[in-house]
């Protein structure tokens, strides 16, 4: 099979990624600078900076008195390494081998996989606008080696070169093209030799006394006489365990030890690297051709096999395994970092740090479902309907403290229902009022509190609340919306009850 490559390379790598997180910076002269002996210097800038005349090596300094308005932002050393393996492992889908480039590319071995695309061109087109769309200037250039890829992608104008033409395709492109260090290229310039043209016919022998083995040898990697060895990314394997059986399994004992068997593994895995479960995905292969999977989830990360055992076992009786199952695949979908538990001498942490709570709140969800256990917390509003929030997770810590000034009812409903009162002046609580059929005489009432409408988020009526007890000992929250007045009439509604 013919050996294809391409080089993709990122001109604005870093800029970019810092316009993707503040968009306002698009059209905006920006760079990125580090001090170097005492003063700052600039290591990347954008294309609307290099526009203006700025560019990478320029003291901050100068560049500011060129162009008052530029920003200026630290470059971080890290940051084009952590980009570059990311973009890459994101380019996996097109090529199973891809190399990073440092410091502003990657080298993709596509040999055998632009026709699924249908051609090269749209392979390249596919890829470059994908990146386009993530907010990355890139450019790409497939050829047959490695060094014409890289060379047509940052110095030609035709994006493919076909196989054994890479000698034409190198001529006309500047020395710097081969991966040369900065002092040959300068001192290929000095001596008039500007092109690759103009030194790629000479001795070997002549290249190596005055440049070097460098130059000679990427000389022929680029031409395609050497091969060039590249370290591929390997993505982080996915949590997943697979369980064939010799045969077909049928019975629920034999799917609960198959479970047990693939938590074993999977859990080993996730405590070594510090890790716990919080969804989890059984898929049963059966010898029909058709898969059956069950799923569960926990509110904390664990890697505990006997938890996760109880849980799978609420869900063995949905799986119908017919004329069996071949195959079990387990997959961890969701996976996050999970200290160890310190476990006391008498028996665990409590409140809502015991596991054994987690793991109680788990199985009952397994039972009723997923929506049917709720832990809330306090929110910054003082509207009732948005002074709390739903928990995300049992460890989730609140921003807040709960308001404790004002009496607040244990049940507050969804939605306000509306309510028929009778009142004997504005502005008293009232006398008696009438909801869902029933009328409640009212003994003792407390307020108004009134509490005025989150303007900056909606627009309407302030409420005037009323914390009332019936002749039956039954204690309601109701309010008033609005201002009381004759020309319109009363709006009153019920919003809560007390315990």
């Amino acid at each position: 099979m013919e050996k294809r490559f391409a080089s993709i390379w990122f001109p604005y790598l870093t800029t970019d990624r810092h316009t993707i997180r503040q968009p306002e910076l698009r059209n905006t002269p920006f760079v990125l600078s580090t001090p170097v002996h005492g003063r700052m210097v600039i290591m990347e800038a954008n294309a609307a900076a290099e526009v203006q005349g700025v560019s990478r090596g320029m003291v901050v300094a100068d560049a500011k008195a060129c162009l008052p308005d530029l920003k200026v932002a630290d470059a971080s050393v890290e940051l084009a390494e952590r980009l570059l393996k990311v973009l890459g492992l994101w380019c996996i889908r097109y090529t199973p081998v891809v190399a990073v480039d440092p410091p502003d590319g990657l080298i993709l071995d596509i040999s055998g996989c632009p026709h699924l695309w249908r051609s090269e061109e749209l392979y390249l087109k596919e890829i470059v606008n994908k990146l386009r769309k993530r907010g990355f200037h890139a450019r790409m250039a497939i050829a047959g080696t490695i060094g014409a890829a890289w060379a047509v992608a940052r110095f030609g104008n035709h994006p493919i070169e076909d196989s054994g033409r890479e000698t034409d395709a190198l001529l006309s492109l500047p020395a710097a093209a081969l991966r040369l260090e900065p002092v040959i290229v300068d001192r290929l310039y000095k001596l008039g030799l500007r092109t690759v043209g103009s030194f790629i016919h000479m001795p070997p022998s002549v290249l190596r006394r005055r440049f070097g083995e460098d130059l000679p040898l990427r000389l022929r990697q680029a031409l395609g006489r050497d091969d060039e060895p590249i370290l591929p990314l390997r993505p982080v394997p996915p949590y997943v365990e697979r369980l064939p059986c010799l045969e077909p399994v049928r019975t629920a004992t034999s799917i609960e030890i198959a479970i047990d068997k693939l938590l074993e593994a999977l859990c080993k895995r996730l405590s070594g690297e510090g890790k716990g479960l919080r969804i989890a995905t059984l898929k049963c292969h059966r010898v029909d051709g058709k898969t059956v999977q069950v799923g569960i989830t926990t509110s904390r990360a664990t890697a505990s096999v006997p938890h996760l055992a109880k849980l799978f076992a609420l869900k063995v009786p949905h799986i119908e395994p017919a004329l069996g199952i071949e195959l079990f695949v387990l997959e961890a979908s969701k996976v996050e970092d999970s200290d160890p538990v310190q476990e006391a001498l008498w028996g665990g942490v409590p409140g809502l740090e015991d596991t054994a709570l987690s793991e109680l709140i788990d199985r009952l969800k397994g039972r009723t479902g997923i929506r049917a256990i709720y832990r809330y917390l306090p929110d910054e509003h003082h509207w009732p309907e948005r002074s709390f929030k739903e928990a995300s997770s049992i460890t989730e810590k609140p921003s807040t403290l709960w308001k404790s000034d004002r009496p607040r009812p244990t049940r507050l409903l969804a939605s306000p229902e509306p309510i028929e009162v009778t009142a004997p002046i504005p502005d008293y609580p009232p006398m008696l009022f009438r909801h869902k059929g029933e009328t409640h005489t009212i003994k003792k009432a407390d307020g108004p509190e009134r509490i005025e409408r989150e303007w900056w988020m909606d627009i309407g009526e302030h409420r005037d609340y009323y914390y009332v007890e019936d002749d039956k000992g039954r204690r309601y929250w109701l309010y008033r919306s609005g201002h009381y007045g004759d020309d319109r009439p009363q709006r009153w509604f019920l919003h809560g009850f007390f315990a």
